[in-house]
C-alpha cells in the first residue's frame, strides 16, 4: 500500500495527518481498504509511507495506554475494536525517501518480497462499496489466468481526462485483455471509459521492470509505465471491471459521499443520517 503522497487535495485538513487517515464514519479509510485485503485472504501488508505518515503505523500498533484506560472505564466493547485493529495483519513500514513516483514507491518494498511472488497493490484513496472485496475479485482472476491484473470501473465520459485507461479485447465475466494504458485523455480520444482504479495483482516481472526504470514519460517512476513496457514486450495484462461502486476518497465530493453510504450502513447513526437526508430533500 503506497501511502506517501501528501493529500494537497484536502489542506489544510492534511496539513498534519495522512489523508489516508482522515475518517469515513468512524473508521480512517486505510482500515477500510486493509480490511478488504483481509477478508480476500492477504496476511502481510506493506506500508510505503513518507514524511508525516507516522499515525498510519501508531493506529495499526498496539495502543498500551489506550486499552488501559478502556478498561479501567469498563469500556469493553471498545477495546475489542482496537485489539482488533492491531491483529488484522501482520504489517511492515518501508519510507519513500522522495516521491519519485507510484512505481518507485513500490520498488522501495521490493526487498520485503519474494522473488517468485505475486503481489496486491492497493492505492491509499481507493474504496469500494461492494458485496464481495474487490480484492478477492482481481485475486479470482489471477488465480485462472496467472498474470498480472489491473482493477477497472466504468467513468463517465467526460471525466475519462482524469484517469488512466485502457484499451482492451472483453474476454468474459469483465475481464479485457489489455492492449495499452492511455493517461488521461481527451473525451474524443479515449479508447474506453474504463479507468484503472488503484487495486492491482502484479507479477515478479512488474518487479524487476520497476526496478530497471530511471524514469518514464511524465519523468517518474510510475507503474502504468512499466506496464506499457512490458505489453510492448509481449507480456499478457488482464483488466477485471471491479463488480461495486468505486469511491474514489481521493476528492471531496466523493469523500462526503462514500461517508454518507457507509453512515447509512452503520447502525449506530443510520436512523438519524436517513432522517436528516430526507429533511434536506424536503427543503430543497
Amino acid at each position: 500500500m503506497p501511502v506517501a503522497g501528501f493529500g494537497t487535495r484536502f489542506l489544510p485538513a492534511t496539513k498534519a495527518q495522512p489523508k489516508e487517515m482522515l475518517p469515513v464514519v468512524d473508521k480512517p479509510v486505510i482500515q477500510y481498504l486493509v480490511e478488504q485485503a483481509v477478508a480476500a485472504g492477504i496476511e502481510e501488508i506493506i506500508f510505503v509511507t513518507g514524511r508525516g505518515k507516522r499515525a498510519i503505523e501508531d493506529h495499526f500498533d498496539y495502543s498500551f495506554e489506550l486499552e488501559k484506560t478502556l478498561v479501567e472505564k469498563n469500556k469493553m466493547d471498545l477495546v475489542k475494536k482496537v485489539q482488533e485493529i492491531e491483529k488484522l495483519a501482520k504489517f511492515s513500514y518501508v519510507r519513500q525517501p522522495i516521491p519519485l513516483g507510484d512505481g518507485h514507491a513500490i520498488n522501495c518494498a521490493s526487498h520485503l518480497i519474494m522473488p517468485n511472488e505475486p503481489v496486491l497493490i492497493m492505492f491509499g484513496d481507493t474504496l469500494y462499496d461492494a458485496q464481495i472485496s474487490p480484492v478477492k475479485q482481481l485475486i479470482d482472476v489471477y488465480n485462472e489466468y496467472g498474470t498480472s491484473v489491473v482493477g477497472l470501473s466504468e467513468v463517465d465520459a467526460s471525466e475519462v481526462n482524469k484517469f488512466g485507461v485502457i484499451d482492451g479485447d472483453f474476454l468474459k465475466n469483465d475481464v479485457y485483455k489489455i492492449k495499452c494504458f492511455v493517461e488521461k485523455p481527451k473525451q474524443e480520444e479515449a479508447p474506453s471509459n474504463l479507468a484503472a482504479v488503484g487495486i492491482y495483482i502484479i507479477t515478479p516481472k512488474v518487479i524487476e521492470t520497476l526496478g530497471k526504470m530511471k524514469s518514464g514519460k511524465s519523468g517518474e517512476i510510475r507503474l502504468a509505465d512499466a506496464f506499457d513496457l512490458l505489453l510492448e514486450e509481449g507480456e499478457t495484462i488482464y483488466g477485471k471491471k471491479i463488480e461495486g461502486e468505486w469511491l474514489d476518497t481521493g476528492n471531496k465530493f466523493n469523500f462526503i459521499k462514500a461517508t454518507l453510504k457507509f453512515g447509512l450502513k452503520n447502525e449506530e447513526v443510520k436512523d438519524k443520517l436517513q432522517r436528516l437526508i430526507n429533511d434536506l430533500a424536503e427543503k430543497g
